[in-house]
């Protein structure tokens, strides 16, 4: 059974709205990538170096990354010579097939968070200014109040003005609360605080809100060891989790920043925002592959509820979601 024909049987009958999100939060890459990729399939009668070349360069363009687009086209190659593919259409499920095994290799869920059960979970935010990390913050609030969690969050940019009452703005709107200091405090010293409150109140998970400055590395550095300290000192083995908040609009700048914050300190998963926005979202397997640090959460849309769990499937069958439904109609 090809690999389109599993997305089609999982997918293409489903009414599950995350599904739904992940289709129409990648219309911009979808139109930039699979229309690229019909418009290919369609020019070339035999697969031979000069089809493999032009799909390198739509993959390029689409964000994928030049080493994962090296180790791919170099994969794909192998698998039409394994499978003796012929057809230029054919290419497009092992496409599709090899970009979710890139994605998992050797994670069995590289997307579910570590949360504590019957103990404070810490989680822990970083991130440039600007790419959406207190939204981030009250959007998972609101997932893990959803889920019957207590929740409550630390304003831990205390450097950036207007931080902390963006913050309080989302604890208002999900209804949690925001432990805070005046601006200019010491970060680590919130930090306290809120695992104080936490405990004293019985919650399950705290969200702790960072500075997001890169100018002085070095700086960085030393104020997210500090904060990691204090929380550790605090509650052993925490924080649980560090994600990175990444604006998916970037491109490549994601990557740099990502690179940065994985020298500052251990990552342990990206939240991709604005994934709806560009039409580069092969930036998610970029990071995947590169990085090597797994893609949490991704933003696909507006609303409250637009921040998703990543799935790789959901993810390729969004990218393929009109091809994979033209098959269906042509067979039904």
């Amino acid at each position: 059974m090809s690999f389109f024909k599993k997305l089609k049987e999982k997918f293409t009958q489903s009414t599950d709205a995350v599904t739904d999100k992940f289709k129409s939060g990648l219309t911009k890459t979808r139109d930039n990538f699979t229309v690229k990729v019909n418009n290919l399939v369609a020019r070339y009668r035999k697969i031979d170096e000069d089809f493999f070349e032009e799909l390198e360069e739509i993959l390029i363009q689409a964000d994928v990354g030049f080493q994962t687009v090296m180790g791919l086209i170099d994969e794909l190659k192998m698998e039409v010579k394994r499978k003796n593919i012929k057809e230029p259409s054919e290419v497009q499920s092992a496409i599709s097939e090899k970009l979710v095994e890139i994605y998992t290799a050797g994670e069995k869920s590289p997307n579910r968070l570590n949360i504590q059960e019957g103990s404070l979970t810490v989680i822990l935010f970083v991130g440039v200014n600007g790419v959406g990390k207190t939204t981030t913050i009250g959007k998972l609030a609101y997932m893990l109040k959803q889920q019957g969690k207590k929740v409550m969050m630390a304003a831990g940019d205390t450097f950036r003005a207007g931080a902390i009452e963006q913050l309080e703005v989302w604890g208002d709107r999900v209804g949690v609360e925001v432990i805070k200091h005046t601006e200019g405090s010491d970060p680590a010293a919130v930090m306290y605080d809120a695992i104080q409150a936490a405990k004293a109140r019985k919650a399950d998970v705290l969200l702790c809100d960072t500075a997001g400055r890169l100018q002085n590395k070095v700086n960085l550095m030393k104020e997210l060891e500090k904060v990691k300290r204090v929380i550790g000192r605090e509650i052993p083995g925490a924080p649980h989790e560090v994600l990175l908040v990444l604006d998916a609009t970037t491109g490549q700048n994601a990557m740099v920043q990502a690179k940065t914050f994985k020298e500052a300190t251990d990552v342990t998963g990206i939240v991709l925002t604005k994934l709806d926005g560009t039409a580069k979202g092969g930036i998610v397997l970029a990071i995947r592959n590169e990085l090597q640090i797994p893609v949490k959460f991704v933003g696909l849309g507006e609303k409250m509820d637009d921040l998703q769990p990543f799935d790789a499937e959901k993810y390729v069958y969004g990218l393929f979601s009109e091809l994979i439904e033209q098959e269906h109609a042509e067979e039904a």
